[in-house]
């Protein structure tokens, strides 16, 4: 039987890093632009990310959500490939793209950066977004309701982490608050995990304030990238436990520090107290032929316990 709504989760696909000029790489693009070129190219591979987005295809979800990191350094060139890539992915009414880390790596202008994907980024009836402050957004979509957060913000060299802010936060609360009482399923799209315990280098620094407004508005589930591993986590919500879901990287190597590529087709459901989630982590085979099922995930809204399969 198939499922009331059925979403695709990726993230961190990493496209490949274009060659850059001297001048491009002045300042923090120096630092990753090496980085990608020893090591990251080797674990971010375009035949994985191929193979990931060929079985999305052949599976027709209703949405695809892509939580960040599409490009590596933000350079000019990367946000101009990574626009055509969207476009053979889906067009702007079936997929929504919330930014990451990489997306804002250093201080872009809009417009020549993520305002080339700005369709993908725009709230119902509202025209491409026209700004980095155009988040959060929301898009309904049948019985559910994404809320895109953008918790990326250029930070200095070494740094991963990502901040909400508190305008950012209080337009979400209202937001959340408005699509609960319409009775939809708030799924959260963010790049960075809003989890007090990771590592200070990599965290979302107000990770704390994000589940405070959680634990008084609530949500049915929040959807993450960017530690480049499948996982779950809960936060408190004043229904009970809410399921916090990151995603391994779309493009990873088999055999590599992040194991095999993976996305998420999550099939949802009502059930009688809310809302039921069966995840499915779909990976990647090892000869990187296809895509096989790597086991399930069984949630339910106000449950205490998921089933893993």
């Amino acid at each position: 039987m198939r499922a009331m709504f059925t979403l695709a989760h990726l993230s961190d696909p990493h496209l490949p890093m274009p060659q850059a000029t001297v001048p491009e790489l002045l300042g923090k693009r120096a630092t990753g632009y090496v980085n990608w070129w020893r090591k990251r190219a080797a674990l971010h591979r375009p035949e994985a990310l191929a193979g990931i987005v060929a079985d999305i295809e052949a599976r027709r979800p209703d949405h695809v959500a892509l939580t960040g990191d599409l490009v590596n350094i933000s350079l000019p060139q990367e946000f101009t490939r990574a626009a055509s890539w969207l476009h053979r992915l889906g067009g702007p009414a079936d997929v929504t793209v919330v930014p990451g880390n990489h997306d804002v790596y250093v201080a872009t202008r809009w417009p020549e950066s993520l305002g080339l994907w700005a369709a993908y980024m725009a709230g119902d009836g509202q025209p491409p977004a026209g700004g980095f402050d155009a988040f959060p957004i929301a898009r309904r979509r049948g019985p559910v309701a994404l809320v895109g957060l953008s918790s990326g913000v250029p930070k200095p060299p070494f740094f991963a982490t990502g901040t909400l802010g508190e305008a950012q936060l209080a337009r979400a609360e209202r937001l959340l608050a408005d699509l609960g009482r319409e009775g939809l399923c708030r799924i959260v799209l963010i790049h960075h995990p809003p989890l007090t315990t990771e590592s200070r280098f990599k965290r979302l620094t107000d990770a704390a304030a994000f589940q405070a407004m959680i634990r008084r508005t609530g949500c049915e589930l929040v959807l993450h990238g960017h530690n480049h591993r499948s996982e779950v986590a809960r936060i408190a919500g004043p229904q009970g436990p809410v399921p916090v879901i990151g995603v391994t990287s779309a493009s990873a190597a088999p055999g590599g520090k992040y194991g095999r590529a993976r996305y998420h087709l999550i099939r949802i459901d009502r059930a009688d107290d809310g809302w039921s989630f069966d995840i499915e982590l779909r990976a990647l085979r090892a000869d990187g032929n296809g895509c096989e099922s790597d086991g399930r995930l069984l949630l339910l809204t106000g449950a205490t316990e998921a089933k893993a399969a």
